[in-house]
């Protein structure tokens, strides 16, 4: 799954560890999720776009749109 979260981390003055903290989870499972290597789970994605006040869609977005009606 491609993500914005570092360009929206930086923008909001947060460190990978500051974010980390923020969320209740480890520096390496932000970097993982930045880097697209771990998929966030449901409740932790809700978390993160509650936390940069955006929805999930404009943090998260599949790698592939199959099955996605245009």
């Amino acid at each position: 799954m491609k993500n914005n979260l570092v360009t929206l981390r930086k923008e909001a003055g947060y460190s990978q560890e500051k974010l980390a903290e923020v969320l209740g989870v480890s520096r390496q499972t932000i970097i993982s999720i930045e880097k697209g290597r771990f998929d966030p789970s449901l409740p932790l994605a809700f978390s993160i776009a509650r936390t940069f006040g955006r929805s999930i869609e404009e943090i998260f977005t599949p790698d592939d749109e199959v099955g996605v009606p245009n």
